[in-house]
């Protein structure tokens, strides 16, 4: 059944579990998903990047997720995410997006604020549910690298003017954490997450997830962290598959997608149960 998030996410922040969100970018990734949350009984969020739309399009994003959603036997938020631009995020809005991020956390402060209550505004006449991003998560390598991750942390304080003014239903923090794979074992600030989840009161979001040990997830679960963004692994378990099934012989695209399917299935099911959701449905 297609949801928004904020039901889902409450549901996780009072039963201290977390909510997997995995970008896709083809059918084969969100049926693999959706499939594995049928099967594990586990709300689960998919949905797609602004910087992913040249591997799927928007508009063939939204033909998608958002039948794959309705027909589903488990809750599912279809989301955009890192919405960068206003109309972008529009154009996902008016698709059917039910969940929409509008990544204005480069911008000043005060921009940031603004942009996000009007956001919050516009999607909430629509129950449609809004995540916002304070301090900034940046990558591991490229254009996006930062060369002092800890002075972007989200600020507690800040986190919860932010909350308080904005509106918005989930808050994406920069704890350490960064996209893309990590070189070195990142070092999560846990009394960071646990002090603006008690200043916020918001269900707090992890991007950057994939590459994280099982032990930081648990913890950064235990201590506010409700929806945890999966993609790198997700998309490196789909590549071994297809590798497997070359090796097995298999010479199409047709007798490929059963191998690439199983393996983020398995990348999938590990994670859902890793954030404690399966059997949450």
């Amino acid at each position: 059944m297609l949801v928004n998030m904020k039901d889902m996410l409450r549901s996780a922040k009072e039963g201290k579990y977390g909510v997997g969100f995995f970008d896709v970018v083809s059918g084969e990734m969100a049926r693999a998903v959706i499939e594995t949350a049928e099967e594990l009984r586990a709300p689960v969020m998919v949905g797609i990047a602004q910087a992913m739309l040249p591997a799927m399009p928007l508009e063939r994003a939204a033909e998608c997720l958002l039948p794959m959603a309705q027909k589903a036997g488990v809750p599912v938020c279809v989301h955009f995410d890192h919405g960068l631009d206003f109309e972008t995020c529009m154009a996902a809005f008016k698709l059917g997006f039910r969940s929409i991020m509008y990544d204005c956390s480069t911008a000043p402060y005060e921009e940031n604020v603004a942009r996000l209550t009007e956001m919050v505004r516009i999607c909430h006449a629509e129950d449609v549910t809004v995540e916002g991003e304070l301090g900034n998560v940046g990558d591991n390598e490229g254009a996006g690298k930062l060369a002092a991750p800890s002075d972007f942390y989200t600020d507690p304080d800040m986190a919860a003017d932010f909350a308080a003014r904005t509106g918005i239903d989930a808050l994406a923090v920069a704890v350490g954490n960064a996209h893309g794979d990590y070189k070195f074992p990142p070092k999560l600030d846990f009394e960071r997450i646990r002090r603006i989840a008690e200043l916020t009161q918001l269900p707090l979001v992890l991007h950057g997830g994939s590459g994280l040990a099982d032990g930081d997830f648990r913890r950064a679960v235990s201590e506010g962290i409700c929806k945890v963004n999966i993609f790198t692994d997700l998309n490196r378990a789909g590549r071994l598959g297809i590798e497997e099934g070359l090796r097995a012989g298999a010479g199409t695209i047709m007798s490929l997608i059963p191998y690439e399917i199983a393996a983020m299935k398995a990348a999938a099911a590990e994670k859902i149960r890793l954030f404690g959701s399966d059997g949450k449905a």
